[in-house]
């Protein structure tokens, strides 16, 4: 038959040209801890095209869960061009690549193509510690031809919640309202909400970005304010808090435990008002003109009578000891310095219960105490932690190269350090900001995912780096590389649940952010040591 088939671990890439191999997976795994594998095609004929069906033949503990692995197009690698270690796909790209994860458990099999299916087991809570296999069948012509086992040894541990350490990827609520369509915060959007924060927390997220006015990120964005906000007289305003509530509400019931209040500055520097609304934006009609300074008496008489009214709202909800506050994001040089200061002091006066933290990568704005807890950007963040400064990390864009990243053609065993090395050091928290921004880079046109990976921006933004998921159309499909950060982040709790010192010599060969093991075979041993001490 010209049909071949085998097994590949999760952390490799197959792409349309992928040859034929052989080989077996074993896996290893928590009591509570998914894990995956692929099950790779490839009709090695000229003939027509062969249809195939995947389905469990014994899943034994697990659920399991099988998806079509799509492709998507890049054009061109993401600068710089590193060695195997940084840089996946090297005698595949520029061309297609795998990403997508499609529910789908069949495929018509073009002639001299690889396919796959990505298979994620699930833990039954009835599991029990031991040995235990799962197979997966083949089917072409309506006939089982076909069937693959897998080995998986379930350890006696079970991974508790993750404490001490947020985790946030900026969720797009204008995305959601624009690409399905909703009529602002209509009963569609708040049947859309859970579904992508269910998908958020089941990879590993506990933070969410709250649009208590829309965020004044990346450009145009279409009204996505979840305060109404109404004019009584000149400088008097009213507030309503219902969506405000309702999406706390949701979110938290979906397992959201910290939530992140968007910017109340414009971008790099906080010199300007943000915009806001009448009402909600419906007719675009602003409460002041735009480039109103964030230091004016109309932002700062607005802020006054906000202020107080969002703690009592916060308070109430019982989310004021677990939200996180903005400023203006990637602040830098001495002018904006300035800037930002001068609206810091300005809410510390009204508002001294608001912590802020904001991204950033000059550290002179953590040394003037302009912000209580920077996101320090990847390539800098051990000089922040070095000053003593508490601080998150972040990457956005950059750095590349050799440093953590999860673009299109970052290494799937690369990608599937973060849990590892965000542990390594005692930062509070990750921060990235693309989970689903699926627009033209600064404008409210959407693009189409499936195609476009770089917000039209290439190489000043890499592919891979504005989105995580693709919209479907009732919700999220994920992406391989998702689903590779989402296992990750279970290896932070499994270093947590185990107690190991951060200074443990099995973490000793991580020096940083661009100097750490790169290849699956050493995560998979670091696993294995930690389970065997259990």
């Amino acid at each position: 038959m010209s049909l071949k088939s085998w097994l590949t671990s999760a952390y490799v890439r197959n792409y349309p040209r992928t040859p034929a191999a052989g080989g077996s997976v074993k896996l290893e795994s928590a009591l509570n801890e998914k894990s995956a594998f692929q099950l790779v095609l490839r009709n090695e004929g000229d003939g027509e095209p062969i249809d195939v069906e995947a389905g469990v033949a014994d899943g034994g503990p697990f659920n399991v869960q099988i998806r079509r692995v799509g492709y998507v197009p890049v054009a061109h690698f993401n600068t710089p061009v590193e060695g195997l270690q940084d840089c996946e796909g090297l005698d595949y790209l520029p061309g297609l690549a795998p990403d997508p994860l499609f529910d789908e458990t069949s495929i018509k099999l073009p002639a001299r193509e690889t396919h796959s299916f990505w298979i994620t087991l699930h833990p039954k809570r009835t599991i029990k510690p031991g040995r235990h296999k799962v197979a997966i069948f083949l089917k072409a012509g309506g006939k089982v031809f076909r069937t693959h086992a897998v080995a998986v040894k379930v350890h006696d541990v079970k991974l508790r919640p993750r404490e001490d350490f947020a985790i946030t990827h900026w969720f797009y609520t204008d995305a959601i309202i624009d690409w399905y369509k909703t009529d602002g915060y209509d009963e569609r959007f708040w049947k859309l909400l859970p579904i992508y924060l269910k998908n958020l927390v089941g990879h590993g997220q506990d933070t969410l970005l709250t649009p208590l006015f829309t965020p004044p990120l990346d450009g145009v964005k279409t009204p996505c304010q979840l305060l109404k906000v109404g004019k009584v007289g000149p400088h008097k305003y009213r507030f309503d808090f219902t969506d405000v509530k309702r999406f706390i509400a949701i979110a938290r019931q979906c397992g959201i435990r910290h939530f992140e209040w968007c910017h109340l500055a414009t971008q790099w520097g906080a010199r300007f008002a943000i915009n806001v609304y009448e009402g909600q934006g419906r007719d675009r009609k602003l409460l002041w003109k735009p480039q109103t300074k964030a230091t004016s008496n109309t932002y700062k008489q607005f802020l006054s009578q906000l202020m107080p009214r969002l703690h009592d709202c916060m308070k109430s909800e019982g989310v004021l000891n677990s939200s996180f506050f903005h400023l203006s994001d990637e602040p830098h040089g001495k002018d904006q310095l300035a800037s930002y200061l001068a609206l810091r002091k300005y809410l510390a006066g009204i508002a001294p219960w608001m912590k802020i933290m904001d991204a950033m990568s000059d550290i002179d704005f953590a040394a003037a105490g302009a912000v209580d807890t920077p996101v320090a950007g990847e390539g800098v963040a051990k000089e922040f932690l070095a000053s003593g400064c508490p601080c998150w990390v972040y990457y956005c864009c950059g750095p590349r190269g050799k440093y953590l990243n999860h673009l299109l053609d970052t290494p799937l065993a690369k990608i599937a350090m973060h849990g590892v090395l965000l542990y390594r050091f005692p930062f509070k928290g990750f921060l990235h900001w693309g989970y689903n921004y699926w627009y033209r880079r600064g404008v409210n046109e959407l693009i189409d995912p499936f195609t476009v990976s770089d917000a039209g921006f290439w190489p000043v933004w890499p592919y891979g780096d504005t989105f995580l998921v693709y919209p479907g159309p009732e919700g999220p499909i994920d992406s391989i590389r998702w689903e590779v950060m989402g296992m990750a982040f279970g290896d932070y709790q499994l270093l947590q649940t185990l107690g190991v010192d951060r200074d443990d010599e099995l973490l000793g060969e991580i020096k940083d952010f661009a100097e750490f093991p790169k290849s699956p075979e050493w995560r998979m041993n670091l696993r294995r040591k930690l389970f065997a001490r259990r």
